[in-house]
Formats: C-alpha cells, structure tokens, sequence
C-alpha cells in the first residue's frame, strides 16, 4: 500500500466516497474494502448474493460498484446490466469487474454488460488505482440504447482491452467532428429504438427521450434549426403521454429525415 498526495485524493474523492463491493469471497472483500479505506472511501458495503444487491443499491446509492464476474449466487454481467436497466439512481455509477479470468471473451462480456473497467487477480494497490484514477478524470459518453446501456464502449478503459478506437487517435479531430458523431449515433440509436419497441418498451422509451434530449441540444449548439424543432417536437410527444410505438413513430421519423443516408443504413 502507498500513500496517496493530496491532489490525487482530492480527484477520487466524489467516486470512492459510497462503494458497493459484490463478492462471495470474504477475504478477497476484505482486501478491497481495505485498499478502498487507505483510497479515502468513507462507506463500504460488502454483498455476496446478487439478489440482494439491487435493494442495496437503492438503500447506499453507491458511486462506485465492484463486482466479481462469477460466484455462487452471483453473475456479474447479469447483475451489470440489471442496474443499467433499472431505475435505480446509481444506475449510471461506474462498475469495475474484478476476475482472475482475463480471457477475451470475459473482457468483452464485461465490456458489453455495461461495465466501465476490467479488474483481473491478483492485483496491486497501483493497478486499483488507475482503474479509479480513470473513472474520476476520463469521462465517457453514456449510452441509452436498447440493445445496450451504459458507458461508450468504443472508449473501454481497462488495460487488458486493446479493442478498437481505443487509442487517442480514434477521438474526433475536430469539434465539427464530434458533433456529427454525436448527431449520427443519437439517429442510430432512435432508429433502432423503433424498431426494437416491442421487445422492450420501458427501455426503448427511455432511448429515445435519451436521444432526442441528446440532438436538441446538439441543434441548438450548432444552430441547425430544423433539427431542434423535430427533436422538441419527438421530446413533447414523450412528455405529454405514456409512450407507445404508434405515437412515437411520425415524430421520429421527422427527426430521422434530417440524418445522414449512411445512419440509418448502420443502424439497419
């Protein structure tokens, strides 16, 4: 263990301050929990049964989430993605996988369940903290989709993963870039959400509203006129009654003629 300045504290305050750690292994919980502590974590609640942990959640409201991949009671991607899909407030907090199973097709479960990093035993205090160091200081893009939710996987963090788009160089060269990234994403993912309705309304209905919040404010930044009026008038819709795929479908499809041709064809 090694002490910590004060400026790096500082940063990992806000996501180490309430964690929740789901493990069936009391020692190796012991172990985080005490790395958590040495880290400034002022609250650490420690589960090992799956079930349990979602009213957990509720109750701690953690900032920050461990899970192991597999235990018992526990199935750590299935537990990842029940949190991304529920409405709980910590839905969106960080979730690191911890494992000793670093194959390819764990990180990718992991990265595909929702989760922000990859964990792999043993590891150090030092690999720990780079884990957390990236959660306080690089942020990623959320995504509320259908199919998926949670953080950009394009930007997945942990060092065992050296999947595309990974490097610096991936990242948008310019601002006019990135919004259309932005502007061309959102469209796939409404688009998708349409088509995807009946198999998961509640979660397609949060998609859109997502995605049309998403390209108003984008429209206005931009100041694409016909944009900010379509993704206001699909964002009324939302509002003003319970959401239904007839309903939603003109208004989306008014936004979706201002996409790009290639959008809806990847969205396809």
């Amino acid at each position: 263990m090694f002490a910590l300045d004060a400026k790096m504290m500082q940063k990992i305050a806000p996501v180490v301050r309430r964690v929740v750690i789901v493990d069936s292994n009391p020692a190796a919980a012991r172990l985080l929990t005490d790395l958590l502590k040495g880290f400034g974590a002022r609250e650490v609640v420690v589960e090992a049964d799956e079930a349990r942990v979602i009213d957990l959640a509720r109750e701690v409201e953690p900032g920050l989430i461990f899970t192991e991949r597999a235990g018992p009671k526990l199935d750590g991607e299935a537990l990842a993605r029940r949190i991304r899909r529920s409405s709980l407030a910590c839905r969106r907090a960080p979730i690191i996988m911890v494992t000793a199973e670093a194959t390819a097709s764990a990180i990718k479960g992991a990265r595909d369940a929702g989760v922000h990093e990859f964990l792999r035993k043993p590891f150090t205090s030092g690999d720990l903290l780079r884990r957390i160091e990236n959660l306080a200081t690089k942020p990623r893009d959320w995504v509320e989709a259908v199919g998926y939710v949670g953080p950009d996987r394009r930007r997945f963090n942990s060092d065992d993963y050296a999947g595309p788009q990974k490097r610096k160089a991936d990242k948008p060269r310019s601002g006019a870039e990135a919004a259309l990234a932005v502007k061309d994403q959102a469209m796939r993912i409404l688009a998708s959400a349409l088509t995807q309705f009946d198999s998961d309304p509640m979660q397609a209905a949060r998609a859109i509203k997502q995605q049309a919040e998403t390209l108003k404010v984008l429209a206005i930044k931009t100041g694409d006129a016909p944009l900010a009026i379509a993704a206001a008038g699909l964002d009324a819709v939302l509002a003003a009654s319970t959401p239904t795929k007839v309903g939603l479908t003109a208004p989306i499809e008014a936004v979706l003629k201002l996409a790009e041709p290639e959008s809806l064809a990847r969205a396809g």
